[in-house]
């Protein structure tokens, strides 16, 4: 059997994963500077370890509501096209290996071009987890406007 490894966060009550293959580093929330005109779902960006980090607010991005930043508000940093970029999230609380057959493939509800992201569903432990793809979140215009960012 296959394992693969996801670094589990949550937005609101909601557990998500991420194969953590492309996770440079979970961060502490640091200060964010908001960039003038940038699309609604840029939270800002951050100086981590000298490195410019543009920040995407995952909340903001899948119209969930939003929250105030706790103690346990993480920020995801994750490559793309060799970007690092930042994924503002609630909490990210651990990493758990979970086998090929406990990963469901997309529900049909959850399917369509603008939820390709959405690359499977998990099962651990008796819960639900959506497992997430990163790289698909952002459109190619999308990624390319984060790129003038940095």
């Amino acid at each position: 059997m296959t394992e693969n490894q996801f670094v589990v966060f949550k937005l609101g009550e909601e557990k998500y994963g991420v194969d953590i293959l492309n996770v440079s580093t979970i961060s502490e929330y640091l200060e964010i500077t908001r960039v003038p005109d940038a699309p609604k779902y840029v939270q800002g960006m951050i100086n981590l370890r000298g490195d410019i980090i543009p920040v995407i607010n995952l909340k903001k991005r899948f119209n969930i509501p939003e929250t105030n930043v706790s103690d346990e508000t993480r920020i995801i940093i994750y490559s793309i096209d060799g970007v690092a970029i930042g994924f503002l999230v609630d909490e990210a609380s651990q990493v758990i290996r979970v086998d090929e057959k406990d990963i469901e493939p997309t529900p049909a509800i959850l399917r369509g071009a603008d939820r390709e992201y959405i690359s499977g569903v998990g099962k651990y432990n008796g819960q639900i987890i959506i497992l997430l793809d990163f790289s698909k979140i952002l459109s190619e215009a999308e990624r390319a406007e984060i790129k003038k960012l940095v």
